[in-house]
């Protein structure tokens, strides 16, 4: 038996939460529990939850995800998702090792050989845009992502409303029909904004639009 010994964490300015596993055989996992802005109450939560997982085997990876995700009257909510992610994918780093073997393989093996790939650029002004997504195109990509928007009013200008287009628009002229753009809306629309925005991107054929209200006004879009 491979038994958990101890479980720490790391803060790494700006954002970021990485969980290291340590266990009784000197195998050592990691994995980030990253949650933006939230970092640090995640950082509560996995020590929390380390108090379910010290002493036990460390190759029990499917019972410890259920006892931390179903082992409490409360469940669910980004910060004990992200606290459980980052213990889960350093589980998962220690089976790697223990098995000496790919962790993928033990997730059932790898499902292709390639992956296309899109790179992000800033998007806050329509310059700044064309000049970095020519960047991106000069390394070879095909695709981008975009930011919307800064911070949007609750009810949207017309002017907020042409600004995001203007944006997108200057994407599109570079990157022609050719080539992909998604724009990130980082929750910042109401739902309102999105549902006005929306068909005014159409023309652009824009690849998705990410996040466009928060998560937890996703199901009325």
């Amino acid at each position: 038996m491979t038994r958990i010994s101890r479980i720490e964490t790391f803060l790494v300015a700006p954002r970021w939460l990485f969980v290291r596993i340590e266990t009784d055989s000197g195998i050592v996992g990691w994995g980030e529990a990253s949650c933006e802005g939230r970092s640090e109450t995640v950082r509560t939560a996995v020590d929390q939850l380390s108090e379910l997982l010290i002493g036990n085997d460390a190759l029990r990876i499917e019972d410890h995800w259920q006892v931390m995700t179903k082992g409490s009257f409360y469940r669910g909510g980004p910060i004990l998702a992200s606290a459980v992610s980052g213990l889960d994918q350093a589980l998962w780093d220690i089976a790697g090792k223990h098995f000496n073997t790919p962790v993928h393989q033990l997730l059932g093996g790898h499902v292709r050989d390639r992956i296309r790939m899109y790179g992000w650029v800033g998007g806050d002004e329509p310059n700044e845009v064309a000049d970095q997504i020519s960047a991106q195109l000069e390394v070879g990509l095909t695709a981008v992502k975009m930011n919307a928007s800064g911070r949007m009013s609750p009810i949207a200008s017309v002017a907020e409303l042409d600004g995001v287009v203007r944006r997108v628009a200057a994407a599109r002229e570079v990157l022609g029909d050719h080539r992909d753009v998604a724009v990130d809306f980082h929750g910042r629309f109401s739902l309102a904004n999105a549902r006005r925005v929306a068909p005014l991107l159409e023309p652009y054929r824009p690849f998705f639009l990410e996040e466009p209200v928060v998560p937890e006004n996703t199901h009325l879009l």
